[in-house]
């Protein structure tokens, strides 16, 4: 896959707002992010207390209102095999057919896996073995760390979890942010040699403030990019530090595109502007 090709595939993820104040905005957002004619947007679920109602309403109108495929973020963390296939059912019967198949954060102060559903990995053989329900999942994405998950003895034993995945019917891996393409690289030329031959997306999430980066860095776990935090530090005002941002993700959307990735995921925060114009100036769009 090159630049001066048609189209590269891009897709991108939103989130349900807080409160229904939110809608409008993200709704617009939805509409403008069609103009990049997405795969799909995927929608999560559970975040900042959102509900299923809340992720369902957020996928209908992509189903509504986009060409993209609405793909649902489902957690199994907790859950018995009843409450997963219930939820996985009132997906399906919406017409939500791609899901992220996520084992969740653990709850707060507990280290074992609860519930009959304890690996990500559970929840796939769980989604291909629903034969009874007449509309089935199309594809079923999940989640790859370029750098390694936090609670992961080494990168060997996530690639390892992934080959897992892969093995119990996961037909796409979507990235963890990372913050230089030879991350990727690295990490696909690794899952490659481990026998990984499902499609790795990977997942840029543009950072245009220092407090953006502060949180992503608390959330994940991840090393700190000095070069781009003392960019972001040395930016005289917000309009700077959000060009930063954008010159640094499109540079390695470039770079991703040359290195044949299968295409581009971008988290949007539920807004349009900065993840179209990372888009625009990597020349993909």
């Amino acid at each position: 896959m090159r630049i001066t090709e048609n189209l590269v595939p891009v897709s991108f993820e939103v989130y349900p707002p807080r409160s229904s104040l939110g809608l409008p905005q993200l709704h617009e957002a939805i509409k403008a992010l069609q103009r990049a004619l997405p795969n799909f947007i995927s929608v999560t679920f559970g975040a900042g207390g959102s509900s299923t109602k809340d992720s369902l309403d957020v996928l209908t109108f992509i189903r509504d209102n986009t060409s993209a495929a609405p793909l649902a973020h489902i957690t199994c963390v907790g859950s018995t095999r009843g409450d997963a296939r219930a939820l996985l059912s009132s997906f399906l019967a919406e017409g939500v057919r791609h899901f992220l198949a996520l084992r969740g954060d653990l709850p707060e102060g507990t280290s074992e896996h609860q519930g009959e559903l304890a690996h990500a990995t559970d929840l796939i053989e769980l989604m291909r073995d629903m034969e009874h329900i007449p509309s089935q999942p199309e594809q079923i994405a999940v989640a790859a760390f370029p750098n390694g998950h936090p609670e992961s003895a080494s990168l060997e034993e996530d690639i390892a979890t992934l080959l897992r995945k892969q093995d119990a019917g996961a037909t796409l891996a979507i990235t963890q942010l990372f913050f230089y393409s030879s991350e990727y690289e690295r990490f696909v030329e690794k899952c490659q040699s481990a026998g990984v031959s499902i499609p790795i997306l990977p997942g840029i999430m543009p950072i245009t403030s220092m407090g953006r980066l502060e949180r992503v860095l608390e959330l994940t776990g991840e090393a700190r990019p000095h070069d781009l935090a003392l960019q972001l530090s040395n930016a005289q005002d917000r309009s700077e530090q959000e060009k930063i941002g954008i010159d640094w993700s499109a540079s390695m959307v470039q770079e991703l595109v040359e290195m044949d990735a299968p295409g581009i995921h971008l988290y949007a925060f539920n807004q349009h502007t900065t993840v179209l114009s990372v888009l625009k100036q990597a020349g993909v769009r």
